[in-house]
């Protein structure tokens, strides 16, 4: 397989996405390129975040309500995110007892090379005061 090209539209969604705080969804990064004056498409879009987290540039999560939101990827290799469902914060977990939780599960089931995703949502200290 060749490695894709890299376009102007896909170093567009790249460097909004990079000036996000947390997790976005694709129409909100559309929307915010548009109001920047970008003749990016929507598809185009989905397309170029799509093939930034397939490369590993950028994280991929499906928010409570079903949504896939993307922030651009700050570290390097498997890992977990808390994220606020008020604000959007988000922080990185490395999870290492999670890890050996899904080791564990996975071989006393005879199952190999277990993959898993785990992603947090709550409320940050922050956002946990304003209530």
């Amino acid at each position: 397989m060749q490695p894709k090209r890299n376009t102007w539209q896909r170093e567009a969604v790249r460097a909004e996405l990079s000036s996000a705080d947390g997790f976005v969804s694709a129409q909100e990064l559309h929307r915010r390129l548009k109001s920047d004056g970008s003749t990016v498409g929507l598809a185009t879009v989905y397309r170029a975040l799509a093939t930034l987290a397939e490369g590993g540039d950028a994280d991929s999560i499906q928010s409570p309500d079903g949504e896939t939101l993307f922030r651009s990827c700050t570290t390097v290799g498997h890992h977990h995110h808390l994220v606020c469902r008020g604000c959007g914060e988000t922080r990185e977990l490395a999870a290492v007892a999670v890890e050996e939780w899904a080791n564990q599960v996975g071989a006393e089931n005879g199952y190999t090379e277990i993959g898993h995703v785990l992603d947090l949502f709550g409320l940050c200290p922050a956002c946990s005061a304003k209530r």
